[in-house]
């Protein structure tokens, strides 16, 4: 049965794992086998990207809405604001309660691809998350972003947004980082603005050093720290061995976010179970989770 996150992170840590919709069949055996893989580790929620279109509008649908049915997985639909009116978006949250899902992750969105899709009517999450919650029955996430959205004027204002996003939303999911002093800046910096709500740190291990020039233009650059140690690790032995420092390197993340009171962990997984398992079985997770879902 499916839980509120809201009520999991009032019990206590959560642990999830966030895929994307497959946009192939072979895409769907990948993230198939992966969905086999990671139920087994019990998962406190996972959660369902949204790429943006009609097809991955009933992509993320149908994938949300079948993990329920057929997984013991509890899954979170991400819903955007871009391209849609106000009366579709009501519509979308409908059919998820319908359908029995009741966590959502309000995002504004990127501008659309297809400039005929229109930028449509709501444009913040803010005015998704206050939309979700007149519909009503749902735990609402949003998202945060430790070093501040790309597109932000500046951080302290990206700070207030986000401090307005979660008077209103349950929680915040952020936006994968490589240094918990930037976890613990977030944190405090809206504890300065009087929100307390659960803030969970995203977790994105570089198991290639070919992916590092896309993190910053994800809004999470690289440490030099960092890709000196897989810069090493590359010239020791490879490929192989840069994955297995990329793993090691995000458990010591994990570790030292955990230690510093973090409400849990939420894994960036790209749709494959090879390293947030490995991740997991560093921590301890995968034996303490046993039959209790946290």
């Amino acid at each position: 049965m499916a839980e509120k996150i809201s009520d999991l992170l009032s019990k206590g840590r959560t642990y999830s794992f966030e895929f994307f919709p497959p946009k192939s069949d072979a895409e769907l055996a990948t993230l198939v086998a992966t969905l086999r893989d990671l139920e087994a580790l019990k998962p406190s929620f996972v959660s369902v990207t949204y790429r943006g279109g009609r097809e991955s509008r009933q992509r993320t649908f149908d994938l949300v809405s079948g993990m329920l049915e057929r997984t013991s997985l509890n899954p979170m639909a991400h819903l955007i604001c871009v391209a849609h009116t106000r009366v579709e978006l009501a519509d979308i949250l409908a059919s998820y309660l319908r359908a029995g899902v009741e966590n959502l992750m309000a995002l504004g969105g990127d501008p659309p691809v297809d400039p005929s899709e229109g930028p449509g009517e709501l444009v913040h999450a803010i005015e998704l998350v206050d939309l979700a919650r007149e519909v009503g029955g749902f735990s609402i996430g949003v998202a945060a972003h430790p070093l501040g959205h790309p597109s932000s004027p500046d951080l302290p204002s990206d700070r207030d947004r986000l401090a307005e996003k979660l008077e209103r939303a349950d929680f915040a999911v952020t936006q994968f980082f490589f240094e918990t002093r930037e976890y613990e800046a977030l944190v405090n910096d809206l504890s300065a603005r009087g929100v307390t709500k659960p803030v969970l740190p995203g977790i994105m291990p570089i198991t290639s050093i070919r992916s590092i020039p896309r993190m910053a233009t994800m809004g999470a650059p690289v440490p030099t720290w960092l890709i000196d140690r897989l810069k090493a690790a590359d010239e020791s032995g490879g490929d192989d061995s840069v994955r297995r420092e990329g793993v090691v390197i995000a458990t010591e993340l994990c570790r030292s976010l955990l230690d510093a009171g973090a409400p849990g962990l939420h894994f960036y997984t790209l749709n494959r179970s090879k390293a947030t398992r490995e991740i997991y079985t560093s921590l301890g997770l995968s034996s303490s989770r046993g039959a209790q879902r946290l």
